[in-house]
């Protein structure tokens, strides 16, 4: 008998994804978790599988297509026997998660020894959450209304954090205002904020035709989504960069010396795998730049844990893959994920799971010959750590010039939460961790 495919949940809070590739033609005869579809949503791209085992009767979706959960995929006429025993089995509900194109379990990610995620989440994570039905517009401000229902302790709190009391409504007897009310209001303000940041009509651009030939492609889901959650982090985080260098002339040798083992466990050991673990060290170091800023509730909050995000280059734009634990893994490790999760996010097999929960970010762009830049910091994440291309330069050193490997560092932070003296504590941590390895053996 037909039975139609719907697409499943996709899992986040993810409404719709593109439909890449289509997999099987009218009349092919599927099996039981055989992929079907090939989609992209803002999160990841990945195969669906099909519940059913039967055969393709009819295709409810094209090459292009926007999608969403509940939607008709296929109708496929379900076969019985014992020549198709697999397609005798129930079908699994159209509400079952979608399966990454990798379903093999792999370890959690690695990073190296001194290892260095971005949705999540990553950043892109972050902004595939709805934003929820839009907040109450706030009171109208009655300037003829001098005297506000609300203790002078209510009128302190409503002064400390930049709030006119005044535009606030209270929900206790005869309006009177609590503080409860006034954080109420500022999660209300915060998320209509935030939804006016994505949803701000773009600004219409002039007709380049009249100045010669152009052509168009349309956005992706990625870039879409990369658009939008960086604007959110720049428009919402005050950056503060600063800079240093680091001397990794002996960091290149321990790399060099360890390669060939790291290569033997399916890992390459590289500069970026040795700074992850730096960086985990220095963040238990200094917990304040481990941390978000919640001011709604006018806390900070301290993460005991220390997932990294490691921004990575892909055809389908930048991604940032999370290497989770890097403090509990070995370099040798860490080395290990760290190039299973760059593979996985450059051949566009990163479910939503490996771009989500990271505490800080680490982004490289010495493989471009870059040296210095101004990296924008992932939020809700406080802090990221930029890297460029190391180069051999004269360091006057005990009376002559030797030759030094340096590599350039770049660190922005919110300034909100992290001052000055924080950052350059940080930075300068990390740099005499890598200038002098054994440090993270006397301090952990």
């Amino acid at each position: 008998m037909p039975t139609l495919f719907k697409l499943p949940d996709l899992g986040e809070n993810i409404k719709s994804a593109e439909v890449l590739q289509v997999l099987v033609s009218l009349g092919d005869i599927i099996q039981k978790e055989q992929p079907v579809l090939e989609i992209e949503s803002e999160k990841a791209t990945v195969e669906v599988p099909s519940p059913l085992a039967g055969k393709v009767t009819q295709i409810h979706v094209n090459e292009g297509d926007t999608i969403r959960p509940g939607q008709v995929i296929l109708t496929v006429e379900e076969q019985t026997g014992p020549a198709t025993a697999v397609a005798s089995a129930p079908a699994a509900p159209a509400e079952s998660k979608v399966a990454p194109k990798a379903a093999v379990k792999t370890p959690a990610p690695i990073a190296a020894s001194f290892a260095k995620p971005a949705a999540p989440p990553t950043g892109a994570a972050i902004l595939a959450k709805p934003a929820g039905p839009p907040p109450p517009p706030p009171a109208v401000l009655d300037k003829d209304r001098e005297a506000v229902p609300a203790a002078p302790s209510v009128r302190r709190f409503a002064r400390e954090v930049g709030v006119d009391i005044r535009n606030v409504t209270g929900t206790g007897p005869g309006g009177r205002i609590s503080v409860e009310d006034i954080k109420s209001y500022v999660r209300q303000t915060a998320a209509q904020r935030a939804t006016t940041i994505s949803a701000r009509a773009p600004v219409e651009l002039p007709d380049f035709t009249k100045f010669g030939e152009v052509s168009r492609e349309p956005m992706s889901g990625v870039r879409r989504a990369t658009a939008r959650h960086m604007s959110l982090c720049w428009s919402e985080i005050p950056h503060v960069t600063i800079f240093e260098r680091a001397d990794v002339t002996g960091l290149e040798e321990v790399r060099k010396e360890f390669k060939a083992k790291a290569e033997e466990a399916g890992g390459r050991l590289t500069i970026t795998a040795l700074l992850l673990k730096v960086v985990a060290a220095a963040l238990k170091a200094h917990p304040r730049i481990n941390a978000s800023l919640d001011l709604a509730k006018q806390e900070i909050v301290f993460k005991r844990y220390y997932h990294i995000g490691v921004a990575v280059d892909t055809p389908r734009g930048l991604l940032v893959p999370v290497l989770r634990d890097a403090d509990k893994k070995t370099i040798i490790q860490i080395a290990v994920e760290l190039t299973r999760l760059s593979e996985k996010a450059r051949t566009g097999k990163l479910a939503p799971d490996d771009m989500q929960g990271a505490s800080f970010t680490v982004t490289n762009l010495g493989g471009l010959g870059t040296t210095y830049f101004t990296p924008i910091v992932n939020f809700p994440e406080v802090a990221i750590l930029g890297v460029g291309r190391a180069t051999m330069e004269p360091v006057f050193s005990h009376g002559t010039f030797e030759p030094r490997l340096l590599m350039p560092l770049s660190l922005s932070f919110d300034h909100r939460i992290v001052d000055g003296a924080d950052g350059a504590r940080f930075l300068h941590w990390i740099v005499e961790a890598m200038e002098k390895p054994l440090m993270l053996s006397m301090e952990g």
